[in-house]
């Protein structure tokens, strides 16, 4: 018999440490060579990490939510073998590669405590599965017990469950009585949804925001949305309002660059970015992420859409990269239908602006003479009051209104 010291392996892009947001074991539980003990995030990336040896897992090194660091006991596996040291390669560098972009998992912590491998009769395997496939189950009460898995080496994927939901396989959800509820459940804040949190205290620690709100007539924008969906070839994508305003925030910054701008406000020093990579936040089952549209300056409209919907699936299924996800210079933030009249968006940092899009609507508007009916959208877009002036913020908003009520102007060149 011997002991394998499982280290925290060194995951790249530069980190120190690592934070634990999931474990796919506890001491007493018996692993195999190659299957996953846990999960962990750097940035907004989470890397599944394997076990190299075959044994029982006898020591853990923390919850889930504690910070790990790099080349730092993680795992202490008993063997058959020798004892030693063992750092493994996590899932995202091995050749069968799998890193699950800005996905968390519900925490399932053990305690960081030895156990008697003997005193405890070997649990059921923990199916194979990436923490956004876990959390799409636990949101439709599955039980990934219950599902066969498609994937390499019996991994369950997102179809798999999506299946299992259509077949009818599904327990029904309990619904609620009538007796007084008094529970409480407390949550750790962890993964994902700890970096929003330290991302909007940030944001709002360090920038003074400033939002302005302007109503705009998409009526005819919609009239030519419609015709170009009607008239669209099978392979693009249905447009939205949101490809029309990405074409209209390149004309605009064309004419105000200083709010296509990063502020490193360490250094004092602006940087004003001639390609404009639009963010697109978007929600998630984890959690919001901001996937980038690169070099929209370099794209028309059905591009635009397209590549806003590609990487839109990524980042709600997991399989967004780090760099699809990062490098934003403006960004875009929409609720759609639920968009309210107004909002407050917070800025991206280190970003100088944000464009907020709130619901369309129709409204009676005065002509002169009558009032008519209107297809009206207010922008609620927020601005950093250090590098952007009030004057300048209502100026750049006025120009993508005039763009987006008379929509010829957005295909016109120069």
């Amino acid at each position: 018999m011997g002991e394998v010291i499982i280290k925290m392996p060194d995951v790249g892009e530069g980190v120190a440490e690592a934070e634990l947001v999931e474990w796919h074991v506890k001491p007493g539980d018996p692993v195999r060579e190659d299957m996953v003990i846990a999960a962990v995030m750097t940035d907004k990336a989470t890397v599944e990490i394997p076990s190299p040896v075959e044994g029982t897992v006898i020591w853990l090194a923390g919850e889930v939510g504690d910070r790990i660091a790099v080349k730092a006991p993680l795992v202490r596996i008993e063997t058959t073998g020798g004892a030693g040291e063992a750092q493994p390669m996590p899932i995202s560098q091995a050749p069968a590669a799998e890193v699950v972009e800005a996905e968390i998992a519900k925490p399932a912590p053990a305690a960081p405590v030895a156990a008697t491998p003997a005193a405890a009769a070997p649990p059921a395997e923990k199916p194979l599965a990436a923490p956004s496939v876990r959390l799409f189950a636990r949101e439709n009460g599955v039980d990934l017990r219950q599902v066969h898995g498609s994937g390499p080496a019996g991994r369950i994927l997102r179809e798999d469950v999506e299946q299992f939901i259509v077949q009818g396989a599904a327990p029904a959800l309990v619904k609620g009585g009538t007796a007084k509820k008094t529970a409480t459940e407390e949550i750790k804040l962890t993964g994902l949804r700890r970096r929003i949190a330290e991302k909007m205290v940030l944001s709002t620690s360090r920038i003074p925001h400033i939002t302005y709100v302007e109503e705009v007539d998409m009526t005819a924008l919609e009239e030519l949305r419609a015709t170009m969906n009607g008239d669209r070839r099978e392979s693009h994508p249905k447009l939205t309002v949101l490809p029309f305003l990405m074409r209209a925030l390149v004309k605009a910054i064309s004419e105000q660059p200083e709010v296509n701008a990063t502020f490193d406000d360490d250094a004092g020093i602006i940087t004003r970015h001639s390609a404009v990579h639009i963010g697109i936040a978007t929600q998630t089952p984890a959690g919001l992420t901001v996937p980038v549209v690169r070099h929209a300056e370099a794209r028309g409209i059905w591009d635009c859409a397209a590549e806003m919907v590609r990487l839109a699936d990524a980042a709600r299924s997991g399989t967004a990269t780090r760099d699809e996800l990062s490098g934003s210079t403006i960004t875009i933030s929409s609720l759609g239908a639920l968009g309210g009249i107004v909002s407050t968006p917070v800025i991206n940092h280190p970003e100088v602006a944000i464009i907020g899009v709130n619901k369309i609507a129709t409204r009676p508007v005065w002509d002169g003479t009558q009032f008519v009916p209107r297809k009206m959208m207010n922008l609620s877009s927020s601005f950093d009051h250090r590098i952007i002036d009030g004057w300048d913020a209502a100026t750049f908003v006025q120009r993508i209104r005039t763009l987006l009520e008379t929509p010829a102007l957005i295909f016109i060149e120069g």
